[in-house]
């Protein structure tokens, strides 16, 4: 590659970022990726255990940021095996075909104080499209160990066939077996990358 065209895309990447733009990863030991949905006649909730994600937050301004986020599908955990296996397979996730499910932000904008408005694609079984999250700023924080940390929550409701993920059973008595709206809570925490160092 022709090195001036090389320094020229480096600056050009380097200036479409945020001026005082920081990395912060999501600590997964910290964090927690839930949702929850109708059963019959009560609701079931789970949680994935593999995600990860990195936020490149403007610490000065907030709506200049953006969010990357990655969930492993065959982590889904109900703490029922057999139903976990269930829902891996092709009536549900389809986990060999749609491995992961992400979220790429497109815009952030401030709703009131810490509470944003969070808008991106969202991917899920082969599906993609635009929602936005109401995400709350919980802050940042200094760990014992000298690390910066920042938080986040955010709630939403999606629709599972929106996304292709349409099995169900009809009961007897009326109704179906499993609802069609899941919410999702996501709790984050997420931890201040270090600078890179040119060599």
């Amino acid at each position: 590659m022709n090195r001036k065209f090389f320094a020229v895309a480096i600056l050009a990447t380097l200036a479409a970022l945020p001026l005082s733009a920081e990395t912060f990863s999501i600590d997964p030991a910290h964090s927690e990726v839930g949702f929850t949905i109708r059963h019959l006649v009560s609701n079931v909730r789970g949680r994935f255990n593999d995600f990860s994600g990195k936020i490149n937050m403007d610490t000065k301004n907030l709506p200049a940021s953006s969010v990357d986020f990655h969930v492993k599908a065959t982590s889904i955990d109900t703490a029922v095996p057999d139903r976990d296996k269930h829902l891996r397979s092709a009536d549900f996730f389809d986990v060999e075909k749609f491995p992961e499910i992400s979220f790429k932000s497109k815009s952030i904008k401030a709703t009131g104080k810490d509470s944003y408005a969070v808008t991106g694609a969202f991917t899920m079984h082969g599906v993609t499209k635009e929602i936005t999250l109401p995400v709350t700023f919980n802050g940042t924080a200094k760990d014992p160990w000298g690390g910066q940390r920042a938080g986040f929550s955010t709630e939403t409701t999606i629709n599972r066939k929106d996304y292709g993920i349409v099995w169900n059973k009809a009961l007897d008595s009326g109704g179906v077996l499993v609802g069609e709206k899941v919410e999702l809570t996501l709790e984050i925490e997420a931890v201040k990358q270090a600078a890179q160092v040119a060599a």
